[in-house]
């Protein structure tokens, strides 16, 4: 569902000038806002802020617009995928046998030109300081000085891969979901695919008709078996961000809600994929794997499908990190630094989280520029 156009209650929706003082120093232009990454959320930020007046551009490190859509792999249709939603005054493709890694970015780009967003590319931001009352965002021998930051670079760049004894042994091949190139890679290969969450069952329901296949996981897999209702979800949100308000490191939603399959893998379930579900083993040798009682499983390909972590090493300096691991979040604002806002992390991590923290983010930029120009 679309972002509506409204702020809420009590807050002035319409599109402010803001003083140009506030946008020069020294014959430095001082941008109201930064948004890094111009996925999801950097798009719906950045309409946002456009809409409210403030000054800003978009850094995006990669060369074409489609966010991480565009390095999906070529098998991934708009009819696999859990759901894009539309950005604000942007009708997102539907369900349809188009590549997701075609149809999303050109949905993308054609949102950058109609709403005429301010995207820079291809920049890739090495990191943010704080200088005084501003920030400074650094990529190579660019910078641009902020007074606000909006960060929106996901978790694509960062896949996760938990080490094993002996890993570094393995002589057959190794792939993250981040590299999946398609079931035809895998034919006549016996295939381990690591992982509980719903890109393992996706992996499965894929590869299971075309070669053998053995799924291991840290905890047995939690399988949803009422109806994923609005309700359902809200509730799995709200955990989610309850982690984030804390401090704690963001959970994945689907952690919350459990799995479920989708008709696409009834054929893999019908041949047993998900049934002989193993723990995880001890360690990896360069054949396979050993179990901790001893046994031993040959295997040609490891797949691991454990997940990415947030993208957000650049935002090292300012220190934004709670002695519980996290970054904590009021709202989108970062606790530790108000400048800075969080969209598309923790329980805003899915498209139309992004699109609702986008928004969010937007006001909170707004309102704290207000309160600036005002004092």
């Amino acid at each position: 569902m679309a972002a509506t156009g409204g702020t809420g209650s009590g807050t002035d929706t319409r599109t402010r000038a803001y003083p140009r003082s506030l946008g020069r120093s020294a014959g430095v232009k001082i941008l109201d806002s930064v948004v890094i990454g111009a996925g999801q959320a950097g798009l719906s930020s950045s309409y946002h802020l456009n809409r409210l007046g403030v000054d800003h551009v978009v850094l995006d490190a990669n060369p074409e617009p489609g966010g991480a859509w565009q390095h999906r792999w070529d098998s991934l249709t708009m009819t696999d995928v859990h759901g894009v939603a539309d950005l604000p005054d942007g009708s997102a493709p539907g369900a349809s046998h188009a590549r997701a890694n075609v149809a999303v970015p050109e949905f993308f780009d054609s949102y950058e030109s109609t709403h005429e967003l301010p995207v820079l590319r291809p920049v890739v931001v090495d990191a943010v300081t704080s200088e005084g009352d501003l920030l400074v965002v650094r990529a190579g021998a660019r910078s641009w000085r902020t007074r606000t930051i909006v960060n929106a670079t996901g978790t694509w760049t960062r896949p996760f891969v938990p080490h094993y004894p002996g890993i570094e042994t393995f002589v057959g091949e190794q792939l993250h979901t981040h590299d999946y190139p398609g079931a035809d890679h895998f034919r006549g290969k016996r295939v381990l695919v690591v992982g509980g969450g719903a890109s393992a069952v996706q992996f499965l329901g894929e590869l299971a008709p075309v070669t053998d296949t053995l799924w291991v996981t840290r905890r047995p897999p939690v399988w949803r078996t009422d109806d994923f209702t609005p309700e359902v979800g809200r509730a799995a949100v709200a955990l989610v961000a309850d982690r984030v308000r804390r401090g704690l490191p963001p959970a994945s939603v689907v952690s919350v809600t459990g799995l479920a399959l989708r008709e696409q893998e009834q054929e893999a379930a019908r041949l047993g994929a998900y049934d002989d579900r193993r723990p995880m083993f001890a360690s990896i040798e360069p054949d396979g794997v050993r179990w901790a009682d001893g046994a031993f499983e040959t295997v040609d390909v490891i797949l691991w499908a454990t997940g990415f972590r947030p993208a957000i090493t650049h935002l090292a300096p300012l220190q934004l990190r709670s002695p519980r691991g996290g970054i904590q979040l009021d709202g989108t604002t970062a606790v530790a630094d108000e400048r800075v806002q969080l969209v598309g992390y923790g329980p805003s991590a899915s498209t139309i989280g992004a699109n609702r923290a986008g928004r969010t983010a937007a006001v909170a930029i707004a309102r704290s520029l207000d309160a600036e120009a005002v004092a």
